[in-house]
């Protein structure tokens, strides 16, 4: 079903539900950078936030455009329900409360309804997201951890593991290289091609697939560390950060000792 058609009805359910004062598109339907691929997303304002009986309302309403197959109804996050239908359509909602609206810009919602006008309120853009020296410290030490458990690896023959341990690294590598271009608009991590440059986009495809043998799984743990480390230490100083050198350090030296590898950059 057409994603219109499917805001058109869903809209004409809510709309008068009780305590409902606001419904938004959000993500990229609400940024206008939706293509066929595109989930729904919405933002939805209750009176009393997210309730059972707001999140009744919604399970009717998205019955209205096709059979629901998967329900994840404020589970893991309280606000959050998240829906696929029988074709496939992917449709989020997040139920805040009226003063939550304020930490949204005009620029993320498009309203669909909004009994308060809350939306005239908003600026028009966010203001520039701040990096977490906090958390690319700990992402550092994480990544230079996993290496470091080759040894592990190796010692116990968890080459299985190891092909973990790769994937692991290679989601700390694309948060670098995302934090690198500090792109706008991110959405989900479905779009890493819109927030990743060529050159980004070169370096990964030359990366090493994960095969869970031993020289295998060594060969891709070291071009991950030759690939993310340099860059993240020149990342580390731009947002001056100490960079953990006896850590590192030490690690090399305990996977020489181990394993005769040298550092690889």
């Amino acid at each position: 079903m057409d994603p219109s058609k499917i805001i058109e009805m869903i809209s004409g359910k809510m709309v008068d539900v009780d305590g409902v004062r606001a419904l938004f598109l959000s993500g990229s339907h609400g940024n206008g950078k939706a293509d066929e691929f595109s989930d729904i997303d919405f933002l939805l304002i209750s009176e009393t936030g997210p309730t059972d009986e707001i999140a009744d309302a919604w399970k009717e309403a998205i019955r209205n455009t096709g059979e629901i197959i998967l329900w994840w109804d404020l589970r893991t996050t309280r606000s959050l329900i998240n829906v696929i239908t029988e074709d496939w359509t992917r449709i989020d909602l997040n139920i805040l409360k009226p003063e939550q609206l304020k930490h949204f810009s005009k620029h993320s919602l498009k309203p669909v309804f909004d009994h308060d006008n809350g939306y005239e309120g908003l600026p028009e853009k966010p203001p520039k997201p701040s990096p977490s020296p906090t958390r690319f410290k700990y992402q550092v030490e994480e990544f230079i951890k996993i290496v470091g458990l080759l040894y592990l690896v190796d010692g116990r023959k968890e080459y299985l593991n190891g092909v973990l341990g790769v994937f692991h690294l290679r989601n700390i590598l694309v948060e670098l290289l995302i934090e690198e271009t500090a792109a706008p608009d991110r959405g989900g991590v479905l779009h890493l091609n819109r927030l990743i440059t060529d050159e980004q986009k070169e370096l990964l495809k030359s990366l090493p697939a994960p095969v869970p043998e031993r020289d295998a799984i060594i060969e891709a743990h070291l071009a991950y560390a030759a690939a993310f480390l340099p860059r993240a230490r020149k990342r580390a100083a731009v947002l001056e950060i100490e960079w953990p050198e006896a850590f590192e350090t030490a690690t090399w030296k305990k996977l020489e000792e181990t394993l005769s590898i040298k550092k690889p950059y």
